[in-house]
């Protein structure tokens, strides 16, 4: 469950990027809006599954609701998953 999740936060880290460095500018700077929907999915779909392995690592690892609030508030920031790839999830391989 925890390599699981360690890889969908690094993916969910990349789409996010990519969603806002890549397909944001294209949609709204040139009006190229076909690479933001597939990104937005992909971003969309692996944010969800982020989510729910938290939920379950959270768990399974016997973390808190304050863990599980820092692990949440991660994916909402830019390189969010990176940090919390480093600081929590690499100190446990």
């Amino acid at each position: 469950m925890l390599k699981a999740f360690k890889i969908t936060a690094i993916l969910e880290g990349i789409s996010y990027l990519l969603l806002f460095g890549v397909g944001m500018p294209l949609k709204y700077l040139a009006d190229i809006k076909e690479p933001n929907i597939y990104i937005g999915n992909a971003h969309g779909m692996l944010f969800i599954a982020y989510v729910i392995l938290a939920v379950f690592v959270c768990q399974q690892q016997k973390w808190g609701v304050k863990r599980f609030a820092i692990l949440f508030i991660a994916s909402l920031l830019p390189f969010g998953t990176f940090y919390i790839d480093k600081k929590y999830l690499e100190p446990l391989n």
